[in-house]
């Protein structure tokens, strides 16, 4: 018994220093950060629009939503496996360039994503650049070292590939 309250202190012990550690790198890092990642979809950029500016009906196709209310014709909020996020349409530009913002001041996070859309020989080159800030230190330590900022602009874009590829 005694053994075990020793292992059960000691893993409990490190886990703390290793959660102190993170946040102390964390808080000496750029609380801001810029991400892109592309992908090339055989679709034109009228095609690749209709998919991603129906936001509404975005749970049907990303696996990391349960759900999204369109709450206005410039807003809606996500609902996912780490809560709800609102955000806000702050330019639309049809087949081009679509940029969202959350809305949200109380999650740790916040930022912007732009969707590009240019048209190219083999189709649509889909852009995504995420302009965040995370604010908690132990979340950015995560978000940079093991996540990584483009982890759901990547998982976003495998989504859209497959389900522009099932519409085909």
């Amino acid at each position: 018994m005694k053994l075990a309250l020793i292992i059960i202190g000691s893993v409990v012990g490190i886990l703390i220093v290793l959660a102190v550690t993170a946040t102390i790198i964390g808080s000496r890092m750029a609380a801001d950060h810029i991400a892109s990642k592309s992908l090339t979809v055989k679709r034109p950029p009228a095609d690749v629009y209709a998919v991603v500016r129906n936001f509404g009906h975005a749970a049907e196709w990303r696996s990391d939503l349960k759900r999204v209310e369109v709450l206005a014709a410039d807003r809606f909020r996500e609902h996912g496996s780490y809560g709800a996020v609102t955000y806000q349409i702050v330019e639309d530009v049809p087949n081009i360039r679509i940029v969202t913002k959350i809305v949200d001041v109380d999650l740790g996070y916040s930022g912007s994503w732009e969707y590009a859309l240019n048209g190219s020989d083999d189709g649509t080159v889909v852009t995504i650049t995420e302009r965040g800030v995370v604010s908690n230190p132990l979340f950015r330590f995560m978000s940079r070292y093991l996540f990584g900022h483009t982890a759901t602009i990547n998982a976003y874009l495998r989504s859209l590939d497959a389900r522009l590829q099932a519409k085909l």
